[in-house]
């Protein structure tokens, strides 16, 4: 195993570290959240432990489904904060799960104003989460195989010229709402009489496909030669590598791409919501968003944009930065479909990948 993907696995597999975060320790004061892989970074949690002489237990999870009946299966007070996927704040907020946040202790007036996402983080004018980070689920690609001006084109990222060289990353929503985009369908437009164009784009696209992988193995896959283009990927599957490999990149096609974000919000039976709203500040201040964004797991877009006065140069480059504008311009939602549309799109994601 070279270098590289050792590199990976330490950064999405090696949350074995995640016991030491978890471990009891002896502090004045503790405070449990349930995370994505990305808040495990020794060093985005040590500065706010130090500074407020806690100690930060972290539980990492993957799904929002997975979140919820960890939470079901909780004590009251066992969990004080919860980060969640954007589009299922809802979910929470429905089952009563999610605690009002002050809107004056929330610097969402230095955020990108696309990603300030009200109607998903608020609800009866109450705020019940904040966006903490975002990117793009889009075509990442190997720029020293592929002709990166083909990659500016939906379509052609799976065309006959690559056939056998993509991996499709596995989940459906995003890699739906681009086979929706590039048959000039808008995210939030789809509806069941969508599917089944958006199922002839997705039979093209699996018909050219040497797998369909999730986060490890579609980058792996991209990193080790494997495959040349991941449709699906993003800033969050190449910035990783970027030092090691810069051949690995991304791009927004001229039709766009999806945009992904997630928020973090303090849980109506926490018995420290105090202590719990300070981590919340932390993670969406301009020092918080800039360690967030550059986690070892993965990258994304930092939702403050005060955090540019933060991140190098480096790291501005990798994210493309000066390109947000653009970028929030041109990109659409994930999908948001109610329950009876979402399972008629996860059926056809099946019968997609039985093919």
């Amino acid at each position: 195993m070279n270098g590289t993907v050792s590199k990976l696995r330490i950064a999405l597999l090696g949350t074995a570290a995640l016991g030491l975060l978890a471990a009891p320790a002896m502090a004045e004061e503790e405070l449990n959240a349930l995370v994505w892989c990305d808040h495990t970074d020794a060093a985005l949690i040590e500065p706010f432990e130090n500074e407020h002489g806690v100690k930060v237990n972290l539980r990492e999870y993957e799904g929002t489904g997975a979140a919820l009946a960890i939470l079901e299966q909780s004590r009251p007070g066992d969990w004080d904060v919860l980060v969640i996927d954007g589009i299922d704040v809802f979910r929470a907020v429905e089952s009563g799960l999610l605690a009002p946040l002050p809107d004056d202790a929330l610097p969402t007036a230095d955020f990108f104003p696309e990603v300030v996402m009200a109607e998903n983080n608020t609800k009866d004018g109450v705020t019940y989460a904040v966006t903490e980070k975002f990117g793009y689920n889009t075509i990442s690609y190997n720029s020293d195989k592929v002709d990166a001006a083909d990659m500016e084109d939906l379509s052609a990222a799976w065309s006959e010229k690559y056939d056998g060289r993509i991996s499709i990353y596995d989940y459906y929503l995003p890699v739906m709402g681009l086979a929706a985009i590039a048959d000039g369908i808008k995210t939030g437009d789809i509806t069941a009489d969508s599917l089944p164009k958006i199922g002839t784009v997705l039979g093209d696209m699996r018909a050219r496909a040497a797998s369909v992988a999730g986060v490890v193995a579609a980058q792996t896959a991209l990193a080790t030669g494997e495959v040349d283009i991941v449709v699906g990927g993003g800033e969050w599957l190449t910035a990783v590598l970027a030092e090691e490999q810069p051949e690995l990149t991304w791009t927004i096609p001229k039709q766009g791409a999806v945009r992904w974000s997630q928020s973090i919000g303090v849980l109506t039976d926490s018995e420290k919501k105090d202590l719990a709203l300070e981590f919340v500040k932390y993670i969406v201040s301009p020092e918080g968003q800039a360690r967030l964004a550059t986690s070892a797991c993965f990258w994304g877009m930092p939702a403050n944009a005060k955090a540019g006065s933060v991140l190098t140069d480096a790291q501005k480059k990798v994210l493309r930065w000066d390109d947000q504008p653009d970028y929030l311009a041109r990109t659409q939602l994930y999908p948001a479909p109610d329950t009876d549309l979402d399972g008629e799109m996860q059926d056809l994601w099946l019968e997609t990948l039985q093919q």
